[in-house]
């Protein structure tokens, strides 16, 4: 993964709207800060809620429990809806953009883009590939890689350099035919959690990014970012 590397984009709602909108997908919904995990504080997040996305700490408790998770889903197996859009993580510190590709293209019938929107075209082009093949694709992919560059650059924090270690990483949720999938790039195989639904999907990711809290619990570096509709 490290042979090609990219900036790391910041966990910062406006900095990933600017990202996609600047490739082509229009502001009918934004993404948002969610600011707490209580009843009261979910509440304020405007609804509805089709992705969300976590920004972790990879440390080696983490890793520990990764390679456990990867051993029992192989053993015990698990049904994926082939309508899943999944892509593996080639590209050094790009997970911030593999995790906004999974939040909106797993979402692109609510969504609203440009016509010559380069994301659109992106998602098409890459939608009978295997998840090998998309991360090929993104690899070669000068808009999205030029759009992600200029993102990278334009958080609150300075973009640390390309050889820094960054060990915070972002991961997706979303609802496909009403089960909620975890996907994250550096894994083999999407992960099916729960049931939910539009009414509950917000919740339900929360319950799981609270098990991601609990692996370390001394650990303060979580970040949650939700897609919401706007506007009509």
């Amino acid at each position: 993964m490290d042979s090609l590397r990219w900036l790391p984009l910041e966990s910062n709602p406006e900095v990933m709207n600017k990202f996609v909108n600047c490739l082509g997908m229009r502001a009918t919904w934004q993404f948002g800060d969610v600011c707490g995990l209580d009843p009261e504080l979910l509440s304020m997040v405007p609804r509805p809620v089709c992705a969300v996305l976590l920004l972790f700490p990879v440390t080696e408790k983490y890793e520990a429990f990764k390679l456990e998770e990867e051993k029992k889903l192989k053993t015990e197996g698990q049904e994926i809806s082939p309508d899943v859009y999944f892509i593996k993580q080639t590209i050094g510190n790009a997970c911030g953009t593999i995790g906004l590709i999974h939040a909106v293209a797993n979402n692109q019938a609510q969504l609203d883009f440009d016509s010559d929107s380069s994301l659109k075209k992106f998602l098409e082009h890459t939608s009978k590939m295997t998840p090998e093949e998309r991360a090929n694709f993104l690899e070669k992919d000068e808009s999205i890689r030029v759009t992600h560059e200029s993102s990278a650059q334009e958080g609150q924090t300075e973009a640390p350099s390309l050889d820094d270690k960054v060990n915070l990483h972002f991961i997706a949720f979303v609802n496909v035919g009403g089960k909620l999938y975890e996907l994250d790039g550096r894994k083999p195989l999407p992960v099916v959690h729960t049931k939910t639904s539009e009414d509950t999907f917000l919740e339900d990711a929360i319950d799981v990014c609270k098990s991601f809290m609990a692996h370390d619990p001394q650990e303060v570096r979580f970040n949650i970012i939700a897609l919401s509709k706007f506007s009509d």
